[in-house]
């Protein structure tokens, strides 16, 4: 179940001593007490729902709460739909990498940023490697040449301890 709003009050639960009203059918009834609205919606079988806690007075509607935490979350839904989760992909590289292993690393990224994904690259120094950060940069660089048709840099590369990284994000 997809979660509304937390606190929407209704009926009781309305804590002003005046709202402004809105009906059944969506017309204006204007600012009374909050009692007066109760009775006009337990009149009708309704509920008294909070939808502008913020305003003042507070907006309140004379609707069944049912139907209007559905329809809330029925939004909240076709919303979710159509959003783009930006996902990160990440790719591990060595200094000595061969030529073979990097072409099908430079593969799988083109792949990622083709569908949208952004890519993260990590070159792994172990040991004596990093004594060695030019072999790094010389693979980074390579890297980055081979995949700028499909994406550019977004994040320079950048040593953090063992680790040589930076992100790629697609055209």
């Amino acid at each position: 179940m997809v979660a509304i709003k937390k606190f929407i009050r209704i009926n009781e639960r309305i804590s002003s001593s005046q709202v402004r009203v809105i009906g059944h059918d969506g017309s204006q009834l204007g600012i009374m007490s909050t009692q007066r609205a109760l009775d006009m919606a337990n009149q009708q079988e309704l509920d008294l729902v909070e939808v502008a806690p913020k305003a003042v007075p507070p907006v309140c509607r004379i609707i069944e709460f049912s139907k209007f935490k559905y329809d809330i979350e029925k939004k909240e839904r076709e919303a979710k739909k159509h959003q783009k989760q930006g996902r990160l992909k990440e790719i591990r590289l060595k200094p000595n990498i061969d030529e073979h292993d990097f072409a099908t690393k430079v593969k799988h990224a083109a792949v990622f940023l083709k569908k949208k994904d952004k890519v993260k690259v990590n070159l792994f120094f172990r040991g004596r490697q990093m004594e060695h950060l030019d072999l790094g940069r010389k693979v980074v660089d390579k890297f980055i040449e081979h995949t700028q048709n499909e994406g550019q840099v977004e994040r320079a590369p950048s040593l953090e301890g063992r680790i040589m990284s930076f992100v790629i994000a697609p055209k």
